[in-house]
């Protein structure tokens, strides 16, 4: 792992390149994903069996693709007690949080007009959970919470079962966010199938939740049928420290991201050298430490950056350009720095707020832009799970009043029709 100092010639380049770090490659599955959306659209639940069977290895009757309640009942048992109390903790935190996000509907009047925003929930909502390489009963809690608080009534639930096996843990976590239904069908045809609804999986308004690169080209294909959250890209963190910030902190909190997946994006910015030669150094001792060793080896060779700036400052607008998932904040007055902030998905302040907080307990959603959205979108919440209407209402002597300004603005754009719609009410 190689450190790149601000005076180094490729440094720019290097800078540049973390910038501009969103390339996912969607076109190589493009045909694959087309294939089976279009498949589940018109076969339904055949073409969920058919899929079920050959990428998860699985051959399942229709009646037993819904999770029963005796089944949550039987993974309470398998889950450990001070597994559930965690469980319940975080998501007693997560809606917490949540429940001061919530808007109200609001309304006023101007010479007889009434004018106004009317806040409505979705009616149903589709939540897709990964079950393959690893159990993210977090992501059940992030994605649900904000949608129960937000009042929707229906959250249907869709997740793979390798080999006939489904995770007690994501279970017990979707019956403690108030899950309605869970289905035991992953991958694109999971998505197809709650875009366009089939005999036995609701259509949805809106599908959220991470998955692998089938799942997020399905729902970008899906987009305008339904809602969808957003296509995230690989974790990634960046980590602004001065020379205050413990080097085996901040090594820890940058393998806590590598451990995610080969492609995860992990970076350091510090006008400190010392400090940058001492994370390096944590980095090759204690990854070794870590049961992920091989996919934690291969995201550091590939996405590792330490950088090094001429001072804070220049290491703060280097963190506002890159625009992290996460962005920990280990220097001296956290909170004073985070004022500055202008781009990062969520912020972790000081030494001892680790990013690990944020994904698992403290209260604020783990879902976060990335690969650079955090420039222009916002974590996951309760206002994704709404949607706002206008209210317009006029008296006659309102219209009256403002008559003719309508007519020459519709007269303005061609639209006679428009113009006669009010001028109708006149004679």
């Amino acid at each position: 792992m190689k450190i790149y100092k601000y005076t180094d010639s490729d440094f720019d380049a290097i800078v540049d390149a973390l910038v501009n770090r969103a390339n996912v490659d969607f076109m190589n599955h493009d045909e694959t994903v087309r294939d089976i959306l279009q498949d589940v659209r018109e076969k339904g639940d055949s073409a969920l069996l058919e899929y079920t069977h050959r990428f998860d290895r699985h051959k399942i009757p229709l009646e037993q693709f819904r999770v029963t309640p005796e089944e949550i009942e039987q993974a309470y048992s398998r889950v450990k007690p001070e597994e559930v109390d965690a469980l319940k903790l975080a998501a007693e935190n997560i809606r917490e949080f949540h429940q001061r996000q919530k808007q109200e509907s609001w309304e006023y009047r101007r010479d007889e007009v009434l004018l106004g925003q009317m806040i409505r929930p979705l009616e149903i909502v589709g939540i897709y959970v990964p079950g393959g390489k690893a159990s993210y009963p977090s992501s059940v809690l992030m994605n649900a919470i904000p949608a129960k608080v937000a009042g929707v009534e229906r959250i249907v639930m869709c997740s793979p079962s390798p080999d006939g096996e489904f995770s007690p843990h994501v279970l017990v976590a979707a019956d403690l966010a108030g899950v309605s239904e869970i289905f035991k069908v992953g991958g694109a045809q999971a998505v197809a199938a709650m875009a366009f609804g089939t005999a036995t999986i609701p259509r949805v308004d809106k599908i959220v939740g991470p998955g692998n690169i089938y799942v997020a080209l399905a729902k970008r294909m899906v987009f305008g049928v339904v809602d969808i959250d957003m296509i995230a890209g690989p974790s990634e963190i960046l980590i602004l420290a001065d020379d205050t910030a413990r080097a085996d902190f901040v090594a820890a909190d940058l393998l806590s991201q590598a451990e995610h997946d080969e492609e995860a994006v992990t970076i350091l910015v510090t006008p400190s050298e010392t400090l940058a030669q001492s994370v390096r150094e944590e980095l090759e001792k204690q990854k070794n430490q870590r049961d992920r060793t091989s996919i934690i080896e291969a995201s550091l060779n590939r996405q590792c950056r330490l950088l090094v700036v001429a001072s804070l400052e220049d290491g703060m607008d280097l963190a506002n350009r890159v625009a992290s998932e996460h962005l920990e904040l280990a220097v001296a007055n956290p909170e004073d720095w985070a004022k500055k902030v202008t781009n990062a998905g969520a912020v972790f302040l000081g030494n001892f707020t680790p990013e690990a907080m944020g994904d698992y307990l403290a209260g604020p959603n783990h879902v976060l832009p990335t690969s650079g959205t955090a420039r222009f979108s916002s974590p996951l919440g309760v206002y994704d799970f709404i949607k706002r209407t206008s209210l317009i209402g006029y008296s006659e002597k309102a219209l009256k009043k403002n008559a003719r300004a309508v007519t020459v603005l519709a007269e303005m754009e061609d639209l006679d029709a428009h113009a006669e719609a009010v001028k109708i009410r006149l004679r």
